[in-house]
């Protein structure tokens, strides 16, 4: 193991023991899952498949890939943004066995409300297949539901400051709710750190408050607490923005050309990100769309196999499945097509693409699907996301009995 190998893994000890003295180990086999209490993994003996399923989780993979044509496989790899503003226009993606729906937008809407047209959607899944409902539910400035039912979130920054108690409190409210309102995926918390005194040139996170300290422990100790909060009430978390936008100065969503100049390949902000990834939950990672000088500075990380298969896959160990940030209206992939947009990001390793518009997405799909057919290496890559956006799925109790 090289010298940046071994400092990274004695960065995520260090970390772990902040996770542990804070709350759950973070990667506890006695921590409760968020699924149901069928998708703990057996303790008696070694996992019979690499992921760890339990044989009927297992066998609820293999029944859905089966019944799967390559072109329904591929549809799971898209997370599709629908307005809250008109919501039934997800009921076509739906229909169309997309991977999930992302709620884009804000809504007044109660949970009871917005239930009424999740619960319709998992109804209408093709082969009971649910879609993934997503939202953008962190606190602060950034809360997509804010209706009666969902509380007013305070700002990470806030909730980071909070005791322990209280955030588990908030946390468990926020997953609460959103439960009750069928969301079941969270593109929260942010873990990414934002260094003391540099928050207001920090246009992505610290200008808003979205960062939960100015340190890794902090960072780990306040996330962590968010992740189980959401678990709790089955819905999964999104670790954003790997491997960090706490130290650049543009926001991705509208500035192209975001640079990152500082963030090691082994330091405390990649670290981290393994130590939360390592959650008991299961969380996902979504990936930022910046460039890290020190890491890849050949591309921006949502293309790049160096930080998504060397650092997140290699270093970290990552399983699970790995989103983009929004690839469909971001000013930081505008200047390349759409199509290649999810195959440059799918050759890298990640899994799932997340566009906040549904324009983008039949190009983006059929561009998967040619390059799938035209190179055996590329289709390997899509197996590979297909199985871990399968399993998580699995483990989220959205796939149908075998």
């Amino acid at each position: 193991m090289g010298s940046g190998r071994r400092t990274a893994g004695v960065l995520l000890v260090a970390l772990a023991l902040v996770s542990c003295s804070s709350g759950k180990d973070a990667a506890s086999p006695s921590s409760s899952s968020p699924s149901s209490s069928s998708s703990a993994a057996p303790t008696s003996a070694a996992p019979a498949n690499p992921d760890g399923l339990p044989p009927d989780q297992e066998q609820q993979v293999t029944a859905a890939l089966a019944a799967l044509d390559r072109r329904a496989q591929i549809a799971q790899l898209f997370v599709v943004g629908v307005p809250l503003s008109g919501l039934s226009a997800g009921d076509a993606l739906v229909a169309d066995g997309v991977g999930g729906v992302f709620l884009h937008g804000r809504s007044t809407a109660s949970p009871g409300d917005i239930a009424a047209v999740t619960g319709r959607w998992t109804s209408a899944a093709p082969g009971g297949l649910r879609p993934w409902v997503a939202a953008d539910q962190e606190g602060g400035q950034v809360q997509t539901l804010q209706g009666p039912g969902f509380g007013d979130l305070p700002s990470a920054l806030v909730q980071g400051q909070l005791p322990p108690d209280q955030l588990a409190a908030v946390a468990d409210g926020m997953g609460a709710s959103l439960g009750q309102a069928g969301v079941t995926l969270d593109l929260a918390p942010v873990a990414d750190i934002v260094p003391a005194g540099t928050a207001a040139s920090n246009a992505p996170i610290g200008a808003f408050d979205r960062q939960y300290g100015s340190t890794a422990a902090e960072v780990v100790s306040a996330a962590g607490a968010v992740v189980r909060g959401l678990g709790a009430h089955d819905v999964t978390a999104a670790l954003k923005h790997f491997p960090g936008l706490g130290s650049v100065r543009g926001n991705t969503d509208t500035t192209a050309d975001v640079v990152d100049h500082t963030t090691p390949r082994d330091g405390s902000q990649v670290a981290a990100f393994g130590v939360l990834s390592r959650n008991a939950a299961h969380p996902f990672v979504m990936v930022s769309s910046a460039t890290y000088q020190l890491i890849d500075p050949s591309s921006p990380a949502v293309f790049s196999p160096v930080v998504i298969t060397d650092v997140l896959r290699g270093d970290i160990g990552f399983r699970g499945p790995v989103i983009t940030d929004d690839v469909g209206t971001a000013k930081a992939v505008a200047a390349v097509p759409p199509g290649e947009r999810a195959v440059r990001f799918l050759a890298a390793g990640g899994t799932l693409v997340l566009t906040v518009i549904a324009a983008p997405l039949q190009e983006m799909e059929d561009a998967v699907l040619a390059r799938d057919a035209a190179d055996p290496a590329f289709a390997k890559q899509v197996d590979a996301a297909v199985r871990t956006a399968l399993v998580a799925k699995a483990r989220a109790g959205l796939l149908p009995p075998a």
